[in-house]
């Protein structure tokens, strides 16, 4: 079932551009029946696993900004530990209210990212790095939090304040987070909100799922598939404030 869990985690991810996590998450707790931060710290060891291997997809295609995903990387690093401990010390279903905004505040961006406008008020010098690192900073404490990679927060801020492109944007986020992503799956591990059984199924599935889903993204109606997957987004997310 974990495999399962991944390819479809994956498939769906990879159609719109988002890592698995958001769909990992309500799956995990809805069939597997996972207590919520334990479906978290899970996700987020998943997750790293896809950054991994979509930076590198990126890379291939010269659309990953190395320097940005450094200075991204080196505030996420520094918060992501905080926002897993934070997650721990929750309620459960006070963490199932946050997760829940989090996927409606997730689909809004995902309605929204066709048509950010690149301003790239800070396209150079030190805005450039200042917006970089708070990026980074606000992401990795999400992510921890969340147990997501972070890229629907910082592809927008790199898109509209650095003038980025989307690909590069997108590649860059996904390298930046392997780091972050992985420290913050370890500290969850620490806290005992890993199930390892999962690993080995979950993995291997958003892995293929994540590749099936970017080939398939070039072949469907991109749009259409973004409003589906936001309205689903949106009514899973109410089933979660509402709890």
């Amino acid at each position: 079932m974990s495999l399962l869990i991944g390819l479809v985690a994956g498939v769906f991810g990879g159609l719109v551009g988002l890592g698995g996590g958001v769909v990992m998450i309500p799956l995990m707790v809805g069939v597997l029946k996972l207590r919520q931060h334990e479906a978290h710290g899970t996700s987020l060891v998943a997750v790293a696993f896809t950054g991994l291997m979509g930076a590198f997809t990126y890379a291939l295609e010269g659309s990953v900004d190395v320097g940005a995903s450094l200075l991204l990387a080196a505030t996420a690093i520094l918060t992501t530990r905080l926002g897993a401990t934070y997650a721990h010390t929750l309620p459960e279903p006070s963490l199932k209210r946050a997760f829940g905004w989090f996927l409606i505040l997730v689909s809004g961006l995902l309605l929204l990212k066709p048509y950010l406008p690149a301003w790239g008020l800070f396209s150079a010098g030190a805005g450039r790095v200042l917006s970089l690192l708070l990026a980074g900073g606000l992401t990795g404490f999400l992510s921890g939090m969340m147990g997501v990679g972070g890229g629907t927060i910082m592809v927008p801020a790199m898109v509209l304040l650095l003038g980025m492109g989307q690909h590069t944007a997108q590649g860059s986020s996904l390298l930046a987070m392997v780091p972050a992503g992985a420290l913050g799956a370890y500290t969850h591990f620490r806290l005992g909100n890993v199930n390892r059984v999962l690993l080995p199924g979950l993995i291997p599935g958003i892995l293929l799922g994540t590749y099936l889903g970017g080939s398939l993204a070039h072949t469907l109606p991109e749009g259409t598939l973004r409003v589906i997957f936001a309205l689903v987004l949106v009514w899973t997310g109410l089933r979660y404030v509402k709890r």
